[in-house]
């Protein structure tokens, strides 16, 4: 019932249109993601795996393709790419599509960044001290990766979204491993 093969991550959301929260766990030996379906009671269904073919760092939820049925992203962490899998609304899901990212992505979070309605991907790439964002065009796709530099050696290993200046544009925030600080970058426009 549970995953296995080190798992990595874990986020939630209702897969299947139910009301109940279902779970989804990075396996990251396994290189599959598994979703395991929640009865409402506290318990889960056996979990369905779903392949990335890579070793998943971290997973993050959200609409991707605007059809009111959460997707699921994956930061695929030994093949330098992020993958989207878009659910179909009874729990199961495609398979993933890849987009390329510089170097190995540790973590990922969702936001509308650019203000457009459509959920974007956020990006933490330590190896290159960087934060790429992967704009959404509302479909399931994404434009290219932006890259936004931090502090020399910052090894950014997580990263959060927020209006952190209450100007009603999403900033985000970076836990940086190699300097052992926070952070902040405010959107300017």
């Amino acid at each position: 019932m549970y995953p296995h093969n080190n798992p990595s991550s874990i986020a939630v959301g209702d897969f299947n249109n139910d009301i109940h929260l279902d779970v989804v766990v990075a396996n990251f030996y396994d290189k599959t993601v598994s979703v395991l379906l929640g009865y409402g009671n506290g318990s889960f269904a056996d979990q369905t795996p779903y392949s990335t073919g890579y070793w998943p760092q971290c997973v993050a939820v959200g609409d991707f393709n605007n059809d009111t049925h959460l997707d699921i992203v994956v930061a695929n962490f030994d093949k330098n790419n992020v993958g989207v899998l878009l659910g179909y609304g009874n729990g199961s899901f495609a398979n993933q599509t890849t987009y390329f990212i510089d170097s190995a992505p540790q973590f990922v979070a969702t936001g509308d960044f650019n203000n457009d309605t459509f959920l974007d991907i956020i990006v933490a790439i330590p190896d290159i001290n960087n934060i790429g964002i992967l704009l959404g065009y509302g479909n399931g796709t994404f434009a290219d990766l932006i890259k936004f530099s931090l502090d020399h050696r910052s090894s950014p290993f997580s990263v959060v979204v927020g209006d952190f200046n209450s100007d009603k544009k999403l900033d985000f925030a970076a836990l940086n491993k190699g300097t052992d600080s926070l952070e902040i970058l405010l959107q300017t426009c």
